[in-house]
């Protein structure tokens, strides 16, 4: 007994003793003790941690010190709540070899036709080098190799899939659900979704749309295909993108036969006036945010956009990140202010996940009926019950709470990448800081960004070469995704970036 007469509190949950904490630092304590509990593998992935109200009776603390410690670490992303199931940990044990030094540049630009490693006169000094090489299967190998770090663009904050409400969404679906409904459905999607999707558009993107005309595809990819082919039987075989722009969109439109002429890009997005002296008739753009230097088309060149539109082309939107911002004010969708030049194109990849392969597009009248009979062809329409749920949470309100939570998240995470770099990589240009789930960084210098990536893949971390995005001559750079990656790792990943390589020392510029 203490002289106080009171007995010594602690717990049994990783010995915890606020004895330790000093003085008016009892929450900061907590939170180290758990993080380091989380790091060192003492708490692994999937343990449910105890509840703020027993914690905070077993230490003899206020129960407002638990909460406030088990919110930084959900903020970092170590831990979620998940309703009923508890909060459990959700981030992997981080190492806590962080280099904290800047190294000087090692890797320099490979001659042209430089021989490959198997070649045995190749520089055999990063032996990933040849994944990056590969060719339409690049993104399956770099997914299927390991790393301890993944910086891949385009993923959302997976750990924090709303599962409760998921599974609430399910139940009730299936509570109504007629048996019918099992069967063969519109391979343009359910009613359900088509209306809480043009409801969501309404609010969101400022698109008036009818349910009808919405079509559920399995992700904007198969969008790409559906409509390369429908332009295609029309005698369309060229559909020009955006430079630097999506390797992978570009693949799924050159695996439709269409060719895909570059159009540059500037700090102001699209340069209309090169489009404009092109014979191309059909572009694909991301305006609302650019993958992947993360520009915003700006308003004089939407209007020039626009125009080239009503003098006969035909735009096809995808609305990439547009949900993702946090310094500037959403812009509108293009297919809000010209619907009959525009194919409009929208997933739920990148709020929930991937893996849910649920899309949607709006199409011109002229197109609609094709569409949807290659949609028919292609899988006889979307599995109904993931289209049912998913409607289910947006209109429940569900999908909108998720999205604030993620765009907290998401801030916490993107400014520890930019202080990262600056830190570690200060010669560095960041774009794109201002939405979305990725940044963009260029050098000044002759540095090949493939064997920089290949170098830092080689130590564990994994990311995207610029060059792999580019059909014109661009400066060298790396597409880091920091959405599903905790503050900590963005840290060390970084760190092993510039370990890998090295940077010059004068201050990182962002833009």
């Amino acid at each position: 007994m203490e002289r106080s007469g009171r007995s010594k509190t602690g717990a049994d949950f990783l010995q915890l003793d606020p004895a330790e904490a000093p003085p008016g630092g009892l929450a900061d304590w907590l939170t180290d003790r758990l993080r380091t509990a989380i790091s060192t593998g003492h708490l692994p992935v999937g343990t449910r941690l105890p509840a703020t109200r027993t914690l905070a009776t077993d230490l003899g603390i206020s129960r407002g010190v638990v909460t406030e410690s088990y919110q930084r670490l959900t903020e970092d992303g170590h831990i979620t709540a998940r309703g009923r199931a508890g909060t459990v940990v959700v981030g992997p044990p981080v190492s806590t070899s962080t280099t904290t030094g800047r190294s000087r540049l090692r890797i320099r630009p490979r001659p042209p036709h430089a021989p490959t490693d198997d070649s045995g006169t190749g520089d055999t000094s990063c032996p990933s080098a040849d994944l990056f090489d590969a060719g339409l299967e690049i993104f399956d190998t770099l997914r299927a190799a390991p790393a301890r770090i993944d910086l891949t663009p385009g993923v959302p904050d997976l750990a924090a899939f709303p599962r409760a409400a998921w599974l609430r969404g399910e139940r009730a679906v299936l509570s109504d659900l007629e048996s019918a409904s099992f069967g063969y459905g519109d391979p343009a999607g359910t009613p359900a979704l088509r209306r809480a999707v043009a409801n969501w558009l309404a609010r969101n993107r400022g698109i008036a749309a009818d349910p009808d005309d919405l079509i559920i595809v399995a992700g904007v990819a198969q969008a790409i295909g559906l409509v390369a082919q429908v332009l295609a039987q029309r005698g369309v075989h060229e559909i020009a993108v955006e430079d630097p722009g999506s390797l992978g969109s570009r693949q799924h439109l050159q695996n439709w036969g269409m060719q895909t002429p570059p159009v540059p890009v500037d700090d102001r997005g699209l340069q209309v006036d090169v489009l404009r002296e092109s014979a191309a008739s059909v572009v694909m753009v991301t305006p609302a945010h650019h993958f992947p230097t993360g520009v915003v088309l700006d308003g004089e060149r939407r209007r020039e956009l626009i125009q080239w539109a009503a003098d006969g082309g035909l735009i096809i939107e995808d609305d990439y990140d547009a949900e993702h911002r946090y310094d500037r004010p959403p812009v509108p969708a293009l297919r809000a202010m010209l619907a009959e030049h525009v194919i409009y194109a929208g997933s739920i990849s990148k709020l929930l996940a991937p893996s849910l392969r649920i899309g949607w597009m709006l199409a011109p009248p002229q197109y609609k009926d094709e569409l949807i009979g290659r949609k028919r062809l292609a899988d006889l329409g979307n599995a109904a019950l993931p289209q049912l749920t998913l409607a289910h949470l947006m209109e429940s309100g569900e999908l909108e709470r998720h999205l604030r939570v993620l765009r907290r998240r998401h801030r916490v995470r993107r400014d520890a990448m930019v202080t990262a770099i600056h830190n570690y990589l200060p010669t560095a240009t960041i774009h794109g800081a201002a939405a979305g789930l990725h940044l963009t960084i260029t050098f000044d210098d002759p540095t090949d960004d493939v064997e920089l990536a290949a170098s830092a893949l080689a130590r564990g971390v994994k990311t995207h070469p610029l060059s792999w995005h580019s059909q014109l001559p661009h400066a060298p750079g790396l597409v880091l995704g920091y959405a599903a990656r905790t503050p900590t790792e963005i840290t060390e990943a970084i760190a092993t970036i510039a370990e890998a390589g090295s940077v010059p020392k004068n201050r990182a510029q962002r833009v």
